[in-house]
């Protein structure tokens, strides 16, 4: 029950979602940037 009422604090439950919502962002721009969109296409370089 402590960690229910705990939970429930506004100034927690604001940190809590802010965490969640920053580690959502991460994922995206990970997986935006492995996904190669507004990558150079290869060229042969050094030929």
């Amino acid at each position: 029950m402590a960690l229910k009422q705990w939970l429930e604090k506004p100034i927690v439950k604001f940190i809590l979602e802010t965490l969640i919502y920053f580690a959502i962002m991460m994922i995206l721009f990970y997986l935006y940037d492995y996904s190669g969109i507004n990558q150079a296409k290869f060229i042969y370089n050094e030929f």
